[in-house]
Order: C-alpha cells, then structure tokens, then sequence
C-alpha cells in the first residue's frame, strides 16, 4: 500500500511539473484609451456603442517565472449612464518578450460617479516559452476621473512544459 500511495505522489508530482502549472497574481495601471470611437445610440443620455484600445503596464506578477510587462488590450463595449459591458482581447508582453493572448468579457457599474468593474479573462495561446498554455481568472478593478483604471487580476494556468 505504501509502495502504491509513493508512486501515486510521485506521478502527480510529474504532472505537475509535466504540464507546467501555476497561479497568477497580477496588478495593472492601464491609460486611458488611446483610441476610443463612440457612438451614441439616440435612445436614452449616456447610451453608446464603442471600440477602444489602451495600453496598461504591469505592478506586479510573473508567470512561470517570467515577469509581466505591459500589455494592450482592445475591445468593444456597451455603455449607459448606471454601466458598461465590453468584451475584447489582452495582447500581454513578458519581459523575455514572449506574448500571451487573453480573451475577456468585462462588466462595470457607476455608483457616487465612480466606475468599478469586474471581468473574466481566458487565455487562448502564446507564444515562445509560453506555446501552449492555456488559463482563465478573473479581474476587479476601479476607473479614475482621467479614465485610467486599474486592476488586480488572479487566475491558474496549465500547458507548459
């Protein structure tokens, strides 16, 4: 029984290490948009369709060993005056530069005049060291009167090797 239970932590030790798991932990102060085209719908104050890209630059955080950098992320949203949804892509640079592609869809709300929001985040693939890894989390973060934001993100990935 003791042989079997060894062998047993043994295997799961190696995939472990095999498949490259990890947490993250990160922190982002992201600019406002530096392009932002809006549409205002008609129907009620406040009520736009949008695209938008901005640049943010990581506060902390690493991944499998490697620090984040910077990353640009791009998408497109819904706004009211009570919030906003959105959904887009994050193009993450790591300081080997390698890059990770997340997905995410986003939601905020205005309360007191202060946006506060939340997203989950998916990764679809990398490139380099990070060739294969996949992962999801999520993301809390508040938007500044400048319409800057910042966010503190945690997630799990696996697929490296």
């Amino acid at each position: 029984m003791r042989k079997s239970m060894l062998l047993f932590s043994v295997v799961c030790l190696a995939a472990t290490v095999a498949f490259g798991q990890g947490k993250i932990s990160s922190g982002w102060n992201c600019a406002k948009p530096s392009t932002a085209q809006n549409i205002d719908v008609g129907d009620q104050p406040g009520h736009a369709y949008g695209v938008n890209q901005f640049k943010c630059t990581a506060t902390k955080g690493e991944i499998a060993g490697v620090k984040e950098k910077e990353g640009t992320g791009t998408e497109s949203a819904e706004m009211t005056s009570k919030g906003s949804s959105a959904h887009g892509m994050f193009i993450e640079t790591l300081a080997n530069g390698d890059k990770i592609h997340i997905s995410y869809e986003s939601t905020g709300t205005m309360k007191d005049g202060k946006m506060t929001g939340s997203n989950k985040w998916k990764i679809e693939e990398g490139t380099g060291k990070f060739k294969g890894i996949k992962g999801s989390g999520s993301c809390t973060g508040t938007a500044n009167a400048d319409m800057s934001s910042t966010y503190t993100c945690n997630g799990t990935y696996t697929g490296l090797k």
